[in-house]
């Protein structure tokens, strides 16, 4: 596989877009904090990876397109067009030759919840007529499609947290088997409405709440300490938005117009974990076989691989399980004691089938600046870690090689090597 990645765009909980991205994570900006729907007579911690507050939809799109449609596919307009726009194919399309390829695990659930939550309020005539239009998992592709009037492949791929890399890597199959010359691949969750979009009341989801009752959350009351992914005292995850888009190329099309390619995707594996639906198996066995997969088809050996960004959710079970596969990959199979391994859900909180999209953006940012985000919040790394965890600071790095990681609840599991040069 060699595919070229010539754009990205974000909107995430530390910024409205790729370079905000990037910097919040250098910077150790931490997008955690008090929930909109909080509570404030309520003493249990109520975090939340909430979008930046400064995103506006109308930036993007008209009214009829924000009344008909929920977030998730604000934020994909948006995130996909900045991603267009560094690649210089904004309004250069071929609408035949464009694949629409994007991940999300809840889609429109927002507005569903929403819609239930008006009925019950205020009767049937305070739902949303579009309501139907705005929940199925398609429409931020569809939304994508319409804004650039594209006629080829569109496809939503729901991996629950591996979405965008699963995307990433069903796309450039695509792309190497001719049957596009450039797609637009993202992987978005969320949204909670943002700052003017919301609804009157108090409007609290229920999936937060069942995250909660199923013991997910964390019981820390510091934000920057709520989530700290790989660390010996790690308790739970912080939920969050996001929305993150890249442009991917044929290698022959990034050539043929001269395009700055900003990495190389090299390889991809995906497979199940056929465990329990919330937690994998504990030795990382299928985990490893992801990372394997994806080391095979890039034709590169673990010797070969500089830096991890890790799927690192903060979970007890989730990192041990992650941590032992890498540890049987790298350092056993590859004598890699010195891998540099990071995460970046310290920084956002777990958005979710964005969470890949957003290691892959620390990732490129990394080959291009030298410098790898840190693990932020975590200060003592757990025991079981035989690499190079990247604490306390952003790590400095030439960084070729790099392999990104992200597991989701129902075993999925999919993992992508991405190269500085083809």
């Amino acid at each position: 596989m060699r595919v070229a990645i010539t754009g990205m765009g974000a909107v995430c909980p530390i910024g409205i877009s790729a370079q905000e991205l990037a910097d919040g994570l250098l910077e150790g900006r931490c997008g955690i904090r008090q929930a909109p729907w909080a509570d404030p007579q309520d003493p249990a911690p109520n975090f939340f990876g909430a979008v930046d507050d400064r995103f506006d939809p109308r930036v993007w799109m008209d009214d009829r397109v924000i009344n008909g449609s929920d977030p998730f596919a604000w934020f994909s307009v948006a995130a996909s067009e900045q991603a267009l726009i560094q690649a210089g194919l904004l309004g250069e399309l071929d609408q035949f030759r464009t694949a629409v390829i994007h991940g999300t695990s809840m889609g429109g659930l927002m507005s569903l919840m929403q819609a239930q939550w008006a009925y019950e309020h205020g009767g049937a005539d305070a739902v949303s007529p579009k309501t139907m239009i705005k929940v199925w998992s398609n429409m931020a592709a569809s939304q994508v499609c319409m804004r650039h009037q594209l006629h080829g492949p569109s496809l939503t791929v729901s991996t629950a947290c591996a979405s965008s890399l699963d995307a990433l890597g069903t796309a450039a199959r695509y792309l190497e088997a001719g049957l596009c010359d450039v797609a637009l691949v993202g992987g978005t969750e969320g949204g909670y409405p943002t700052p003017g979009y919301r609804p009157e009341g108090r409007f609290e989801p229920a999936t937060h709440m069942a995250g909660r009752g199923y013991g997910m959350s964390t019981p820390s009351d510091d934000p920057r300490r709520a989530m700290l992914p790989f660390a010996a005292d790690r308790s739970g995850i912080v939920s969050g938005d996001g929305s993150v888009w890249f442009v991917l190329e044929s290698a022959a099309h990034a050539e043929a117009r001269g395009a700055e390619v900003l990495a190389w995707l090299r390889g991809h594996g995906s497979l199940s974990d056929s465990h329990p639906p919330s937690s994998p198996e504990p030795n990382g066995t299928w985990e490893a076989r992801a990372m394997e997969l994806a080391l095979a088809e890039a034709e590169l050996a673990p010797a070969d691989v500089q830096a991890i960004v890790a799927h690192a959710t903060g979970t007890p079970k989730g990192d041990t399980a992650e941590i032992r596969a890498i540890n049987r990959v790298f350092v056993d199979g590859g004598g890699r004691d010195d891998l540099v391994v990071t995460g970046c859900k310290g920084h956002t909180g777990h958005t979710g089938a964005s969470a890949g999209g957003v290691n892959l953006v620390a990732v490129i940012d990394a080959m291009h600046r030298s410098r790898l985000t840190n693990i932020n919040g975590t200060t003592e790394a757990d025991p079981e870690i035989r690499f190079d965890a990247v604490l306390h600071e952003p790590r400095r790095i030439d960084l070729e090689v790099a392999q990104i990681n992200a597991f989701g609840f129902g075993g999925q599991n999919a993992s992508i090597v991405v190269t500085r040069h083809g």
